[in-house]
């Protein structure tokens, strides 16, 4: 199979949106392309059709490329527990938790033969790959068993692209010495360079790039511009100023702050509030910085109670209390669910290791919730209960958790009705909200009746609706017109062509 690499110098240099790009240009001429990495390493997560669990950014650029997203395009998954362990989703399923010495002593070898499989299965189906990297390919201490970059572009037998952010400064110095650093037959992959997030006029760089050419001897690809307002979802914690940067002043602008809880998972519920002008999203991750906003969001997190603990000891426990009492506003999704409640109980060990764990939550809410074995991992359909004036309407996410929670009050309505089931709450009259829904923000008539409410009770005029998902669809074209205004995407493929016709005796 025809196809390509993007690796970066370090994380967060863009890779996954120039994928992204990738894949949509590539579905526009008519190639049946499809996404690939190898091993990702996020608490965002991607439900497939077959409720599966992959990548999140793989199943964004699944949806890129115009194709149903599966684990093949992902097949392992880590998501970080705390700063030594992850949890491994091996082929969409819960495998088991691993620090990450036991990963490379334990898993390398299940790893190398599911990549190998995975690339099979894809190769069976599609035309063309779009190989996305992690991290940087000249991590000296760890290439003897890595599983994300230059392992992988020799499995799959393709060429591949370096990208540099040059917005972080140190542009030469990164790209030399990854070049430099790598093992010489990595090297001959390279077949050329991009430089992301430019600022200002790009003929300044016109040197810049005749330095880089005649010195590492790889073309410059492209020099893309700092794209402040693409509307691609995040991959993980480390592009979380993707939002954060929506924060405004001024009495005109909605304050809703979200908390900012250690091992934030999913934060892509928060992507709608983007195209909100009015919106202002502050992150707050002490209890003196809280204020009164006009609502509060507790997001997912990968770990729970680990979660509550933190809140505790930053005094945000005490103080969103007192804004509930005062008569605030709270959102809570998947983990941020599991905290408003009254006893979370680590039943299985499977959120800190300690089996019959037990922890108060923040008590605004009659409910308790256990932590086993089993993750519930589905893509979920059904219908709002409330409010009363959005009854019956059609809502879809996906669900993600190893807690269950149970109301310990019947008085407490349900929040909506998912695949035949009670959902979530919905308490005093709207001001205490908690479900495991994700994507709960992208169903615009609520989103919009959620935030007039508090438009209504600041004073500000009501908005219309917006609708997200069609946005997010023109989102994909925009980004590829982007890229071709600054990248030969024919000459890409030219390159891809000359680079296989040198290797004819490739083994694949």
């Amino acid at each position: 199979m025809r196809g390509v690499m993007i690796q970066g110098t370090a994380s967060d240099v863009g890779k996954s949106v120039i994928c992204t790009a990738l894949c949509r240009i590539l579905a526009r001429k008519g190639i049946r392309v499809t996404p690939f990495k190898s091993q990702n390493m996020s608490n965002n997560s991607y439900v497939t059709i077959n409720n599966e669990e992959i990548g999140r950014a793989q199943g964004i650029q699944a949806e890129a490329a115009k194709v149903e997203a599966t684990v093949f395009m992902n097949p392992i998954l880590l998501k970080p527990t705390n700063d030594r362990q992850a949890e491994v989703v091996h082929l969409g399923k819960r495998l088991q938790t691993l620090s990450g010495r036991g990963y490379r002593e334990t898993f390398y070898e299940t790893g190398i033969k599911t990549i190998h499989s995975s690339l099979q299965k894809l190769e069976q189906e599609y035309e063309f790959i779009v190989i996305e990297g992690a991290g940087s390919p000249v991590e000296v201490n760890l290439n003897d068993r890595e599983l994300v970059n230059m392992k992988v572009a020799e499995m799959a037998d393709v060429p591949v692209i370096l990208v540099a952010d040059i917005d972080r400064g140190g542009v030469f110095a990164s790209l030399v010495g990854t070049m430099q650093l790598l093992e010489p037959q990595d090297r001959s992959r390279v077949i050329g360079v991009v430089i992301n997030k430019f600022r200002g006029d790009p003929s300044l760089f016109e040197q810049g790039v005749k330095w880089i050419e005649e010195h590492l001897n790889v073309p410059v690809l492209a020099v893309l511009p700092y794209m402040n307002d693409i509307r691609i979802e995040a991959e993980d914690s480390l592009a979380l100023d993707h939002y954060k940067n929506k924060e405004k002043n001024g009495k005109s602008s909605l304050d809703i702050v979200v908390i900012d809880l250690p091992y934030v998972s999913n934060h892509t519920d928060l992507e709608p509030f983007l195209v909100e002008e009015d919106v202002s999203l502050r992150f707050v991750s002490r209890g003196e910085k809280l204020g009164k906003p006009d609502a509060v969001i507790l997001p997912g997190t990968k770990s729970t109670i680990e979660a509550l603990t933190w809140m505790n000891e930053t005094k945000l426990t005490y103080e969103v209390q007192r804004y509930i009492e005062d008569g605030g506003t709270i959102v809570g999704i998947c983990g941020g669910y599991q905290l408003l409640g009254e006893t979370i109980i680590d039943e299985a060990g499977s959120d800190t290791g300690v089996k019959g764990k037990k922890s108060k939550g923040l008590g605004l809410l009659a409910l308790e919730t256990k932590f086993k074995d089993l993750k519930t991992t589905v893509r979920s359909a059904g219908n709002l209960l409330y409010p009363s004036n959005l009854s019956n309407s059609a809502i879809k996410g996906y669900e993600i958790h190893l807690g269950q929670t149970k109301l310990l009050d019947n008085k407490i309505a349900s929040f909506m009705k998912l695949n035949g089931r009670n959902e979530g709450v919905y308490a005093q009259e709207g001001r205490i909200i908690g479900t495991y829904l994700h994507h709960l923000f992208f169903h615009d008539e609520w989103r919009n009746r959620w935030l007039n409410r508090l438009r209504e009770k600041r004073g500000l005029p009501s908005k219309p609706i917006l609708s997200y998902m069609s946005m997010q669809e023109n989102a994909y074209d925009e980004l590829a017109d982007a890229f071709l205004k600054e990248w030969d995407c024919d000459h890409l493929l030219a390159l891809i062509e000359k680079w296989e016709s040198h290797n004819v005796d490739r083994v694949y």
